[in-house]
């Protein structure tokens, strides 16, 4: 566990293939964002306790695996704790694969779930708050995926739309270090012009699902954009 500021960053598996989740702090309660792996619940639960406060909150940036691995045991211990996600994204939760008409083209690709009981308490949108975080819509990874703004901070919590796993990049530029980003990948071009759009944000604190948390992001931005850009033309 790495904290920073009012940012708890958990990693499972960090040599191999770190999968990153993350508990917000609140004056009195915590909110989960991402669930991780299945093996993810007790590392999740023992680091809440050792921060001394309740987990209330509970919200997924998108239905990849490895981000919704734990949800339901989750669910099982913390029947209070509200979960939420965003309403497109809450097709895939439920395991459904099938595109609206404007994607069109553009298969939906990386692990999605096929048996998740749990179902989200709410549907987020654009400019929703949960406590002290902003909900940002950030499709592009996933035709659904959202980040959230620590208004208090101005930290980032970006979920997939970037990684910094392999070198900082955008969601769909491949890294040879660390490709599996970019494979789960399901529009480029979109999830281009959402790394544009946080960028807009000015964040303080960049923490996604794969890589180390960056503090003062701006160059490591513009380097993956730039990058981005180029691979796209």
């Amino acid at each position: 566990m790495i904290q920073e500021g009012t940012v708890y960053q958990l990693t499972f598996m960090p040599r191999f293939f770190p999968v990153s989740c993350y508990l917000v702090e609140e004056d009195n309660e915590l909110t989960l964002i991402d669930a991780a792996l299945p093996f993810s619940l007790n590392g999740i639960l023992k680091a809440a306790r050792k921060i001394g406060k309740p987990i209330t909150n509970i919200i997924l940036t998108h239905a990849h695996s490895d981000h919704i691995g734990a949800l339901d045991a989750l669910r099982a211990k913390l029947p209070n704790a509200v979960i939420s996600i965003s309403a497109r994204e809450a097709r895939l939760l439920a395991g459904d694969k099938s595109l609206l008409p404007e994607e069109a083209g553009y298969p939906i690709k990386g692990g999605v779930p096929k048996n998740i009981k749990s179902k989200p308490d709410i549907l987020l949108a654009e400019g929703d708050f949960i406590g002290s975080l902003e909900v940002i819509f950030s499709p592009g990874h996933t035709p659904g995926s959202i980040s959230l703004l620590d208004r208090r901070t101005n930290s980032l919590i970006a979920g997939d739309a970037l990684h910094t796993r392999g070198g900082v990049a955008v969601s769909g530029t491949l890294k040879p270090l660390f490709p599996f980003p970019a494979l789960a990948t399901w529009n480029k071009r979109l999830a281009l012009e959402s790394a544009k759009k946080l960028r807009t944000f000015t964040p303080e604190l960049l923490a996604v699902g794969h890589g180390r948390m960056i503090r003062k992001p701006e160059k490591a931005f513009n380097k993956a954009i730039r990058e981005s850009e180029r691979s796209l033309r």
